[in-house]
């Protein structure tokens, strides 16, 4: 038997750029919530370069930046759960997790991707609570537009950036967005120690067990009930 081998060129798309396209358990692209959202920012917009810095925008401002509130419940990570709360805020992966659904939504390819990062400024309370200034396991996307995988980071509102006198990430849709590296004024802002790779959807498990590696006083009853009571 032979195999014959298709002559169209691929412009750089990975073998399997469909999986990208199609809803998961956390990006839950086909939800109706996420659906219409999608329908409203982008319009009759039909350039997918377009569409992608909408949903970004949409994305980042949309919902502030907080990584004080934590639930690792499966359903509580899943992108259209960020419609059903009473405070449109979340922290990096569930804001990274909405802007994949919107794009595979959008007809978008899009994914994860994952590091580890130092923040320096305007983290003392974090330092406090994770007892360390490395975050683990921030996360960005990463979106197939013009034949390319380019990066986008919709964590930092632009309300928390001009509070902390740090240039917001924009997003062209061209070029990787992801290096927050400064402040307004020459200061290190974030820097990025580690890189997790790609994925199709959060690894759940990974999170979990990374969050325990390095936050174990997290899982700890009496930490929990004391920070309940803060």
């Amino acid at each position: 038997m032979y195999a014959f081998i298709s002559l169209r060129p691929m412009k750089n798309a990975p073998l399997g750029i469909d999986l990208y396209l199609q809803p998961t358990f956390f990006a839950d692209s086909d939800q109706p919530d996420i659906q219409r959202f999608v329908k409203n920012i982008i319009g009759n917009e039909l350039d997918k370069t377009k569409i992608a810095v909408k949903l970004y925008y949409a994305v980042r401002d949309g919902w502030k930046y907080n990584p004080y509130n934590i639930d690792l419940h499966h359903t509580s990570l899943k992108a259209s759960s960020l419609f059903n709360r009473d405070s449109k805020s979340a922290y990096c992966i569930e804001k990274a997790c909405l802007l994949v659904a919107c794009l595979r939504a959008a007809n978008i390819p899009s994914r994860f991707c994952f590091f580890d990062v130092r923040n320096h400024i305007g983290v003392e309370k974090l330092i406090q609570v994770l007892k360390t200034d490395v975050l683990v396991f921030h996360a960005c996307c990463e979106i197939y537009l013009n034949d390319i995988w380019v990066k986008a980071t919709p964590a930092f509102n632009v309300e928390l950036c001009d509070y902390l006198n740090v240039q917001p990430l924009e997003f062209n849709g061209i070029e990787d967005s992801v290096f927050q590296e400064y402040d307004s004024k020459g200061g290190n802002f974030m820097e990025y120690l580690k890189s997790y790779g790609s994925f199709h959807d959060i690894p759940h498990d990974m999170f979990v067990m990374l969050l325990q590696e390095n936050y174990p006083h997290f899982f700890s009853e009496q930490w929990s009930k004391a920070m309940l009571k803060e």
